[in-house]
């Protein structure tokens, strides 16, 4: 089911030279204007706030089925970049051994991707000690025999962009399918609340938010392992890097929320973003947006569309957000990667995938314009090999 004849070129992809095609860009704005996929066409869009690119984004494609992952990480990139160069790896791995992919080869593929990122940090921690603080989100989807995989870990989200019915106004609406894990909602607040009745201040609101811990919003992610391993805080060497937090049991887990769903023509498109673009826009506005301009750069435009509505609550001007450097930007809006992917060849879709039996993988570059698409770190190689 999953490019079962493809492991040869998969392993080229997620080499050391995985390459991304590169869109134009301005300042910290990095893009890819179209790119052709099984069933349809796909965009990305990348813009930096932080120092260093926390986000982290790939799309593979084959003749018989699309991937698109997102990483938001936290506390620095090394999460995300970790989960960039593994996770779909172990992927392919679990479907061919699997014969195809399934809700369990997801589950195995997060699980093996944590058990591998928990190992790194255990061997860093002597010369890294703050390696056990950092984290990642985790949302990935998957296109194959017009049946749609979304898996997600922390607060990216996945929005569907459906035609509207006749009856009613809007041409398009939008359909959320992922959920977001993260203790500002409610539900999932109750739901840290309910693992922990022995534990009053399991989530606590502090600096304007809620948090677990009061240190960190998402309840669910890979890495952030202080949290999830309580014989990490009692470690010398990790003691001495912050203030540790006495723990009866692991406040976070890397178990993914997981949708299978069939595809089916009233599907025009899917949008896969990390939570900067979701802190500006409503899931509506930004199907909106897609349905209603060209496709070329569409990604890009969402995150601009975004970032003008940073700059409107601050009472600026976008064009002078885009003169703020790096870092110092992170004080304005987080970094934002979008993944917008159109279906449109859903159920008669054959013969266009005769015309593109390519193996092809575009990566965001690692830091915007401080990296090509296809190039790593030294330090990075090194760490991660």
């Amino acid at each position: 089911m999953m490019l079962r004849s493809c492991c040869r070129p998969l392993e080229r992809c997620f080499g050391r030279r995985c390459g991304g095609g590169g869109g134009g860009g301005d300042g910290l704005l990095w893009h890819t204007d179209l790119k052709p996929h099984a069933s349809g066409d796909y965009s990305i869009a990348v813009v930096q706030a932080n120092s260093n690119l926390e986000d982290q984004s790939q799309v593979f494609t084959s003749p018989s089925a699309t991937f698109v992952g997102v990483y938001d990480g936290h506390g620095g990139p090394e999460a995300s970049r970790f989960v960039n160069n593994h996770l779909f790896p172990f992927l392919h791995k679990f479907s061919t051994e699997q014969g195809g992919l399934s809700a369990d080869v997801i589950k195995k593929a997060f699980n093996a991707t944590e058990e591998e990122f928990v190992r790194l940090v255990k061997r860093s921690l002597p010369v890294r000690p703050q390696i056990a603080s950092v984290g990642s989100c985790c949302l990935v989807g998957a296109i194959s025999n017009d049946v749609l995989y979304v898996a997600n870990l922390g607060d990216s989200r996945a929005v569907l962009g459906r035609r509207g019915s006749e009856s009613k106004k809007n041409p398009v609406v939008a359909e959320r399918l992922s959920t977001d894990h993260n203790v500002g909602v409610e539900e999932v607040r109750k739901e840290v609340e309910a693992l922990h009745p022995d534990d009053s201040h399991i989530v606590v609101y502090t600096r304007g938010v809620w948090r677990i811990k009061g240190i960190i919003q998402v309840s669910r992610s890979i890495g952030d392992v202080y949290l999830k391993k309580p014989e990490f805080n009692r470690d010398p060497i990790f003691q001495q890097f912050g203030n540790p937090v006495p723990l009866r049991r692991p406040v976070m887990t890397a178990e993914p929320s997981i949708l299978i769903r069939d595809l089916d023509v009233q599907d025009l498109f899917l949008i896969f973003a990390s939570d900067g673009l979701w802190e500006q826009l409503s899931d509506q506005a930004a199907v909106e947006i897609v349905f209603k301009n060209p496709r070329a750069g569409i990604a890009k435009r969402l995150v601009r569309a975004a970032l003008q509505e940073a700059a409107k609550k601050r009472e600026m001007r976008y064009d002078d957000i885009k003169k703020i450097e790096k870092g110092i930007r992170r004080h304005f809006h987080d970094d934002i990667t979008v993944v917008v992917v159109y279906l449109d060849h859903l159920k008669s879709s054959s013969s266009y995938r005769f015309k593109h039996q390519i193996v092809s993988c575009t990566t965001a570059p690692v830091d915007i314009f401080s990296l090509s698409a296809d190039e790593t770190p030294d330090d990075l190689q090194q760490t991660f090999s």
